[in-house]
């Protein structure tokens, strides 16, 4: 049976005959496969390709090289993990049979493709949150983070200059109160102005353009935007943990498999050689 696609099951079965027999993804009077959270997993095995929705533009988790046209980092290879074990694979025949079909997401759509359906997964430096956890599964952390303000060299000392600053962060980001709690905490009296963008590329070149005086994100993807010229602002203070998660369709049968995952590769030290492997913060 593990070799049949349902869709052959039922024509041979019947429908009832599958509901009894209960390959987990409908029960006896539920909605049809097509339809149910609970089909999630067959639907993936049925197309032959795990649909992740990762970044783009963050060296070392999601980046996408225009040259090759491949994406490359931790959070591509931890989709090849989840594929493995959906598909019953080991990782490298995941990567190998080209398993996994990756679309870059921001902050602003990723969301949303997760409930129509266009993604079943989001792998994408995506913080783990109450609110969050309300409208999506999530996995356990696979990784953490915290929030950095990146500056030009020279140009403050500390985050009390933060006062009337424009500080750019990402569009559906929780970088805003992180900074604002931060601020608070520490006593620092400093009210900065935030400005939104769709992507981290547009911040950065704000940043280089002066349009705005600091650029905030997670350490980790700052990393990609520091250069000679550009610091972060007092980053021995620590502020703004960011765990990262699987986000998956609320209730779906995908979210146990992505859980199982996480907790392997977290366990057994694939996570920590990635993070060397990938040179991460």
């Amino acid at each position: 049976m593990h070799n049949i696609s349902r869709r052959q099951f039922i024509s041979t079965m019947g429908v009832a005959g599958a509901t009894v027999c209960g390959l987990g993804l409908v029960g006896c009077g539920g909605s049809s496969s097509s339809d149910s959270n609970a089909s999630k997993l067959q639907t993936i095995k049925d197309r032959g390709k795990l649909k992740c929705g990762v970044k783009k533009d963050v060296v070392g988790y999601g980046l996408l090289d225009t040259a090759t046209g491949k994406y490359e980092g931790m959070e591509i290879d931890l989709c090849y993990q989840v594929a493995a074990k959906v598909f019953d694979v080991t990782y490298e025949e995941a990567k190998d049979k080209d398993l996994v079909e990756f679309t870059d997401v921001t902050p602003k759509t990723r969301g949303p493709l997760i409930d129509n359906d266009t993604l079943d997964l989001i792998c994408a430096t995506y913080t783990i949150t109450d609110e969050r956890k309300q409208s999506w599964d999530f996995t356990d952390p696979y990784r953490t983070d915290h929030v950095g303000i990146l500056i030009k060299k020279g140009s403050m000392s500390s985050m009390a200059d933060l006062d009337g600053k424009h500080i750019g962060v990402s569009q559906g980001s929780t970088t805003k109160d992180a900074i604002t709690k931060m601020l608070s905490d520490n006593g620092f009296s400093a009210t900065p102005q935030f400005d939104e963008y769709p992507d981290y590329p547009s911040i950065n070149s704000a940043l280089d353009a002066g349009q705005i005086d600091a650029f905030a994100m997670d350490r980790s993807t700052l990393k990609t935007y520091t250069t000679d010229d550009k610091e972060l602002l007092q980053p021995e203070i620590e502020f703004g943990a960011q765990d990262y998660g699987i986000a998956t369709k609320k209730g779906s049968d995908l979210s146990s498999v992505t859980e199982e995952v996480v907790k392997d590769v977290t366990s057994n030290g694939w996570i920590e050689e990635e993070i060397q492997t990938w040179g991460l913060l």
